[in-house]
């Protein structure tokens, strides 16, 4: 099978790298058209001011062209493939696609609508450039021939807020980079008597870093240290959290690079994964998950649908808590006190080899071959 990946798609996200990287290790020739416009942000509903929105729209227009003739000329090839975040890719590709009568399969991944105005609500559901969100993903949704997002339940509350019928839209998980995140065990000059807890992701609502805090608060005169990486949204929230009640045993980072987080995740004794009880929490598994799953350390976080797409019943090394429920958090951390490290390098070994690249290649493979036929199936 031949794919061309097509657009402004953020290779700053595991997310198209995993995609990319399982397609060609099942021998899937993968011909890249591609423009970096979203490279360095990393979290796009950051950019404020119409200013920064109209450079980046600019970028996209004067990117477009030169895609689209590249596309024109590129191989023979079965599909196009659009991937985050495509919404806009994937209305221009429909305008010249029908030119070589090519199917187009659009990676939705992330709606802008759901992200922006329903979780985080930023926007209000009635403004008028919240509509234009739903709008030009409803079109988006309509002009890809497929479509497929990173977990069923996802799938499923896509397919109801944009009013597309049900079981029309794939699933297709994000999965793990296998290169970086691997079990091994801890460094030996980590041996520490306290239980190192750690969080890594943006302050967002859907992880539900507030609910960390107060754990960290319930358990603030037990042997347990507790770690957060990241910034965002609710940066200032936390913060103002953290100066009315300190807490000498929870450190916070606000960033460090993407090729240190293994390091991070070896040196510590539990993991944690989203809080959040809004409803895109409920419907997704975070990057984050399959890092740490792959990772083999313990895991911590809410119970969901989704959630339970990937773990089925939840094995000895998850734990699953009602979402925002820093008392059921601090429990849990609690189990693991004393319970030392041996067994940490076979946590989820059922589970890893669901999650690699290649795994999640055979994923969309099957995803293909169910919408398009028997032709399209992987070796």
């Amino acid at each position: 099978m031949k794919i061309v990946l097509w657009g402004t798609y953020d290779t700053g996200k595991p997310r198209i790298r995993i995609l990319r990287d399982g397609m060609r290790a099942l021998g899937i020739e993968v011909h890249e058209i591609h423009a970096g416009i979203w490279e360095d942000i990393g979290d796009k509903s950051s950019l404020r001011g119409v200013h920064k929105w109209m450079f980046r729209g600019l970028r996209l227009l004067a990117a477009y062209p030169r895609l689209v003739w590249r596309y024109l000329h590129a191989p023979e090839h079965d599909l196009v493939l659009v991937s985050y975040p495509g919404q806009l890719d994937v209305l221009v590709a429909r305008l010249f696609l029908w030119i070589r009568h090519k199917p187009l399969v659009l990676d939705w991944f992330i709606s802008a609508y759901d992200t922006i105005v329903k979780d985080r609500k930023l926007l209000g559901a009635r403004s008028p450039l919240a509509w234009l969100l739903w709008g030009t993903e409803w079109l988006g949704a309509h002009a890809a021939t497929a479509s497929f997002m990173d977990t069923a339940a996802h799938a499923r509350r896509m397919e109801g807020l944009f009013r597309l019928p049900s079981g029309s839209i794939g699933r297709v998980w994000v999965g793990a980079e296998a290169r970086m995140f691997q079990p091994r065990p801890a460094p030996p000059a980590m041996k520490s008597p306290y239980l190192r807890v750690l969080f890594y992701g943006q302050f967002i609502p859907l992880h539900g870093v507030e609910t960390i805090i107060e754990a960290a608060r319930l358990t603030r005169e037990e042997p347990i240290r507790w770690t957060l990486i990241g910034r965002g949204q609710q940066g200032p929230y936390i913060r103002r959290m953290l100066a009315e009640d300190p807490l000498p045993h929870l450190e916070w980072i606000e960033w460090v690079e993407y090729d240190a987080l293994p390091d991070h995740i070896a040196e510590s004794d539990v993991c944690l994964g989203i809080f959040g009880s809004s409803c895109k929490a409920a419907s997704v598994i975070p990057n984050k998950v399959f890092q740490v799953i792959a990772a083999g350390r313990p895991l911590i976080s809410r119970d969901s649908s989704a959630i339970r797409e990937l773990l089925v019943d939840a094995p000895p090394c998850v734990s699953l808590i009602p979402a925002g429920d820093a008392a059921a958090l601090a429990d849990a951390v609690r189990r693991h006190v004393g319970s030392g490290r041996n067994h940490v390098t076979q946590c989820h070994a059922a589970i890893r080899s669901m999650i690699t690249p290649a795994a999640v290649g055979h994923q969309l493979c099957d995803f293909l071959a169910q919408r398009f036929g028997q032709e399209t199936t992987h070796p």
